[in-house]
This record gives C-alpha cells, structure tokens and sequence, in this order.
C-alpha cells in the first residue's frame, strides 16, 4: 500500500500538467488571492472608521460645555495616531495579497482578454512562486504610514487641528488679541507653549509623511497602479 502510494505521487509529480488543469489552477487561485486582498481592505476601512467616529466623538464631547478643556482634543490625536499604525500595519498585509492579484490580472487575465497569450511580464511566474514559498511585504513601515496620512489621516488630523483652535479662540472667553488666545491655550498648570510645542511636533510629523506620499505617488507607486510594477519590492 505503502509503495503503491509512493508510485502515484511520484507519477503525479512527474506528468506534467494539462491546458485546463493549469487554467482550473490558476483560476482558484485568483479567486483566493482576491479574497484576501478584500478582507485586508474591509480591515482597513474598520479602522479609517474607528478613527473618524472616535475623533467626531471628541470634537463633539469638547464643545458641548465651555468648561470642557480642550487639550482633549490635542491628545485624541495620539490616539488617532494609534490608529494610523494600526492601519498602516494593516495596509502591509494588503499590498502583499493585492499585488499577487494584480500580477495575474496583468499577466494572466489580460492575455486571455486580449487573445494575446505573450504576458507583458514573461518573469511573472518566477515572481509569483517566489512570493508564496517566501512572502515578502512589498511596502515598508515608512510608506505605508505615508500612504495612509496622504489618503485618510493628514484629513482627519487637520479636522482635529481645527478644532483645537476654534475651541482655543472660543472658549473660556472669545479672544481677540495673541495675549488672550495665548491665556485660552493654557490648560490648567500646562503651560501654553508647551500645549502648542506638542501640537507643532505632531502637525510637523503628519507634514512630513504627507509630503514624503506625495513623493511615492509621482512615481505611480500608489493604491491604484501599486507596488507590484517595481520589480525591486519582489526582490529577496
């Protein structure tokens, strides 16, 4: 039994595979490559989700009374920023599964669409096959928290921004000099200028990421046209 079972995996490894055996493969394959990448961006969606109610939340929470400090809202960003890495470490996993999907969209099912067998690129098997024995996150860290600052989060810290500074201007008291605003910026034995350092440190550092996304995407490395078409994030 032993040997009669040796012999038949050992006849399978052998024979080669036919046109619809590969097609059937490759087709399986596709549909579960795809529906990974969709469970990866429905997680990124739920977390862009927590973070937009979570900073409604406290924008509303903080101007329902004057009394309400507003450094509040100063250190809400460190917990949006919570979610940004959250997210960010989420995107990783993502651009793994969705640059597979676009390997075979390109090299696979666009010939078939086409009637042109020729796959713009002829090394795409090697990559694929690689990428499975060996994943590989096609983004860093770095990027990917650019990337997510770029599309949700530079909006959703300037929405908080703003309101920090509408509850400054507004409360206790409406200030119409930089005195006043500067006494309204004080929160409690916090002193003012190092309410403001805090805000310019994390406004700088959202800045930052913003503009350093704006210089990926010039490059079409975006979540449209992706990571896959630079041969360098398939490397091992």
């Amino acid at each position: 039994m032993v040997q009669q079972r040796h012999d038949e995996e050992a006849g399978f490894e052998q024979s080669p595979l036919t046109r619809n055996e590969y097609f059937t493969a490759m087709v399986h394959f596709y549909r579960g490559e795809m529906n990974r990448s969709n469970l990866w961006r429905q997680r990124l969606d739920n977390t862009t989700n927590w973070a937009v109610v979570t900073s409604a939340a406290i924008i509303t929470f903080s101007f329902t009374e004057a009394a309400r400090v507003h450094l509040l809202l100063v250190l809400s960003e460190f917990l949006v920023l919570g979610f940004l890495y959250i997210e960010a470490r989420r995107y990783r996993y993502y651009s793994v599964y969705r640059a597979r999907v676009r390997m075979l969209e390109e090299n696979f099912i666009l010939p078939i669409v086409t009637r042109n067998l020729a796959s713009p690129k002829p090394d795409w098997r090697e990559l694929v096959a690689m990428d499975l024995d060996v994943p590989k996150f096609k983004t860093t860290l770095t990027e990917s928290l650019a990337l997510r600052v770029r599309y949700n989060y530079y909006w959703i810290f300037s929405a908080l921004s703003l309101a920090w500074l509408l509850k400054v201007w507004l409360h206790p008291v409406p200030a119409y000099t930089w005195s006043a605003f500067y006494q309204n910026m004080c929160a409690g034995p916090v002193p003012g200028w190092l309410v403001f350092g805090v805000w310019a440190v994390y406004a700088m550092g959202m800045t930052a990421l913003f503009i350093k996304a704006s210089r990926v995407t010039t490059t079409t490395e975006d979540e449209i046209h992706g990571y896959e078409a630079d041969r360098s994030h398939w490397k091992f």
